[in-house]
């Protein structure tokens, strides 16, 4: 398979050390996602930049990226998101949700985003899987996965039509499914153990997060590892259409 074009839909602004070490949070996806042949291409959502409508036409599959604002918001920018997002669903496009991707998403297609109950989730977290699935059962999947989670919000009730994929017992939607063309992923599994320990000082020095939840955040990440394989495997068969 080649020569498809995919779009990453930038919803954060890149720390100085991602640009560094990764290229981007673009470069980061790009590094998961990206096979010989293909075009990846950027837009930066949260500063106003997005495909036109003559555009959104020629990609194969979209990525929505995390972001530290919040899905339930109301900025210029969110909402011509939500705007997109049914064009892109009324299209049947692929569109692939992460974190803040995952809960726009479900707030697009009429679910209910908010705070998470229970506080943030920062460290790495077993989520289970609903096995019955398609999507599990054609790639072999085991029962759970570990991913890399850093998040506060959460989607509260699911879209309509959408059938939850896993959870966790921190988050009741760790992901979900809408049709064979849409996709959340609550946790991040793009990031890597460096990633998120630059993220949680950031969060930490923008009075994001208290000095106990980050202490506590990084003595966690030594106790497993995500399965990075695994989650490559089912976000780059789910973009690519082969299951």
């Amino acid at each position: 398979m080649g020569g498809e074009k995919f779009c990453v839909l930038l919803c954060a602004e890149d720390s100085e050390y991602v640009k560094k070490m990764h290229g981007g949070y673009y470069g980061v996806f790009v590094k998961m996602l990206k096979e010989e042949g293909e075009r990846w291409d950027l837009f930066k959502v949260a500063k106003g930049e997005f495909p036109s409508d003559d555009e959104i036409g020629d990609y194969q599959g979209f990525i929505i990226t995390g972001s530290c604002n919040d899905a339930f918001g109301n900025d210029v920018w969110i909402s011509k998101l939500l705007i997109l997002l049914n064009k892109l669903h009324a299209l049947k496009k692929k569109i692939l949700g992460i974190c803040f991707g995952h809960q726009i998403l479900g707030r697009a297609l009429g679910g209910k985003v908010s705070r998470a109950t229970g506080g943030w989730d920062i460290g790495i977290t077993k989520v289970e899987l609903k096995t019955s699935s398609q999507i599990f059962t054609c790639l072999k999947m085991p029962t759970s996965l570990s991913i890399i989670e850093c998040h506060r919000d959460e989607v509260r009730e699911l879209p309509p039509q959408a059938e939850i994929l896993a959870w966790s017992n921190r988050t009741g939607v760790e992901m979900f499914k809408l049709g064979d063309h849409i996709m959340g992923i609550q946790g991040h599994p793009e990031y890597t153990r460096d990633i998120l320990l630059h993220l949680i000082d950031r969060l930490l020095n923008h009075d994001f997060i208290g000095e106990s939840v980050a202490n506590e955040a990084k003595s966690k990440l030594g106790a497993t590892e995500p399965d990075e394989e695994a989650w490559k495997k089912l976000c780059t068969s789910f973009l690519k259409g082969r299951f």
